[in-house]
């Protein structure tokens, strides 16, 4: 497969909900985790997934209540996010693996990398931060957001989810996902400290909620870090400007995602 379906994975028991993975391109390739954003499922890396090097095979978790998994019992947190990936990439085999994270997802990549710094060969953050002060206006954002804002913002992403999920309600997943975002003492904070990964922070410069001052503080603490600014573009910039995404993506994980750590020449698929 070059995309994610949710039609071709599996769903995998863990602490009382059943995650859903799903692999795409090269079945024998370097293991490349994609980790989603809040609120939405593996499918919305489909805009890089056909031009990311063909040597990868490409594993996609959705998070606990999103896309095909169930959200269970345990209340959402950062901790439990990381937690649920370690044991999907467990039963799964895999020891080794870089991951490319995307807001939520890049909050939970961090904490991995930070975690268990020797399984992680190259990090991909975008639009995501480590910390959040207390008194950080994008928390009053995050708090004020609820079911029916979402709903009138976006419809089609709603739908998707009611018609993807197995046990879908909306109503109660995002008050949980809000509790999620809000929960400032989960964010991986001076854990980054840990982080020995090459590291790149991808942001869209118009992102309100991943400040300029957010990614450069994280920069700033973690030892092999790139920093790429895409121009023109908000916090969603896998969906808004694939093609430019892809130009800062593509050498930096031929140069650092390899089977033995060291970088070598791969070819990549035709765009």
């Amino acid at each position: 497969m070059t995309s994610f379906t949710h039609t071709q994975g599996q769903s995998l028991p863990i602490n009382a909900a059943d995650i859903y993975v799903e692999i795409a391109g090269n079945p024998t390739g370097e293991p490349l985790v994609l980790l989603h954003g809040g609120l939405g499922n593996m499918m919305d890396f489909n805009a890089i997934v056909e031009h990311l090097p063909e040597q990868f095979q490409l594993i996609g978790i959705d998070f606990r209540g999103h896309g095909k998994s169930t959200l269970g019992n345990a209340p959402l947190t950062y901790r439990q996010y990381q937690a649920d990936v370690e044991a999907v990439l467990d039963q799964l085999g895999i020891t080794h693996y870089s991951v490319i994270g995307f807001s939520d997802g890049g909050i939970t990549a961090l904490r991995l990398a930070a975690a268990q710094p020797s399984r992680i060969r190259a990090l991909v953050t975008i639009g995501a931060h480590h910390q959040l002060a207390e008194d950080d206006p994008v928390l009053g954002m995050y708090a004020a957001m609820t079911a029916s804002k979402w709903r009138a913002l976006f419809p089609d992403n709603v739908a998707r989810y009611e018609a993807t999920n197995p046990e879908p309600d909306f109503d109660r997943l995002v008050p949980a996902v809000v509790a999620l975002w809000t929960e400032t003492a989960a964010y991986p904070g001076e854990a980054i400290h840990h982080i020995t990964a090459p590291t790149l922070m991808v942001r869209g410069d118009q992102d309100h909620l991943c400040t300029r001052a957010h990614t450069l503080a994280l920069g700033e603490s973690v030892p092999q870090a790139e920093f790429f600014n895409l121009p023109g573009t908000g916090h969603d910039v896998l969906n808004e400007a694939p093609s430019l995404c892809m130009a800062g993506l593509t050498p930096f994980l031929l140069q650092h995602c390899t089977e033995s750590g060291n970088a070598m020449a791969f070819s990549t698929s035709p765009a």
